[in-house]
């Protein structure tokens, strides 16, 4: 997800050109990915960024990560989740928080295609959770080259934080949320009319009912109930195996972090929980240094993160 505040808070951060790849994560489904290589790239620390609910690889703290990456000497690798950055026409499909198995496609993909020896995913609140839930699935049986996982405002408890943004403070997001996702389908709809009926919309008024009749209809669940279920990364966070960082702020206005799924987390001695007071959603803001940082938190922290155990 990614809140109106950061959006605006947004700023131009010029990058070196990156290389387009497009990978297949499941039959005929490709996704947009754009990678940024040091010198010798198998030598060094490949970081596999995911950005959040109708974000893309230009969200501002995407490019962040980028720019902090590749000024700490790794390999830069933003996802694009499927139909985001311009991908809508290439596939009859609607992208949701279950799909950890395209993360561990694109990481397959440069591990393979770019004899990258080691990696780091890094997701921002969907892609937090997306990030996250595979960890925990891989357990300790993952890729030997996966060394570590840092999410910032992740969505881990889908249910209750889809639930918080209905509450009437957090209505504007839970507004500027259904624009965009009303708007995807009906691209989605214009590329695929067969495959998309624009009627499923009606009476939509919440983000959980547009999961009920939209998410969950189309990408295999019964209902919203059991899409928030399967796909929560809180199944599975007390299986995460490697290095992990958790960044959430105690002011987000929606992510919700349940009891258990806290209990979860601290049990866990692979994964370090950081709260903060303030933070909002992905716009955690420092005071710039005039020496390189630009006052952007958690883009610094994820990536010093990955630098130290990694």
């Amino acid at each position: 997800m990614q809140t109106i505040a950061s959006f605006l808070m947004a700023r131009r951060i010029h990058l070196p050109a990156a290389e387009e790849r497009l990978v297949e994560v499941a039959p005929g489904i490709k996704v947009r990915s754009w990678c940024r290589w040091q010198p010798d790239r198998a030598a060094a620390l490949t970081l596999i960024a995911v950005h959040g609910l109708e974000g893309s690889t230009e969200s501002q703290y995407m490019l962040g990560v980028a720019r902090n990456g590749l000024a700490a000497g790794m390999n830069v690798v933003l996802m694009n989740q499927r139909n985001c950055g311009g991908m809508d026409h290439y596939a009859p499909t609607l992208y949701n928080s279950s799909l950890s198995g395209d993360v561990a496609a694109v990481a397959r993909h440069v591990v393979e295609n770019d004899g990258v020896s080691r990696f780091a995913l890094i997701g921002f609140s969907m892609g937090g959770n997306l990030v996250l839930k595979l960890a925990g699935e891989w357990a300790s049986d993952g890729p030997p080259q996966f060394k570590a996982v840092a999410a910032v405002c992740p969505a881990m408890d889908l249910a209750a934080s889809a639930d918080a943004l209905h509450e009437p403070t957090n209505r504007i997001y839970e507004y500027y949320f259904l624009m965009q996702l009303f708007r995807r389908l009906r691209t989605k709809a214009r590329y695929f009319p067969k495959n998309f009926d624009l009627g499923r919309l009606r009476g939509v008024s919440s983000l959980r009912l547009f999961d009920d009749r939209v998410t969950a209809y189309y990408c295999g669940f019964t209902g919203a109930d059991d899409y928030y279920e399967r796909a929560a990364a809180a199944n599975v966070v007390d299986r995460v195996a490697v290095p992990a960082l958790i960044i959430h702020a105690a002011n987000d206005p929606f992510i919700r972090v349940r009891p258990e799924t806290r209990e979860r987390i601290l049990c866990n001695p692979h994964i370090t929980y950081i709260e903060t007071t303030d933070g909002g959603h992905c716009a955690f803001m420092g005071e710039p240094d005039g020496d390189g940082y630009d006052g952007h938190w958690a883009e610094r922290e994820v990536v010093e993160f990955a630098a130290r155990v990694g």
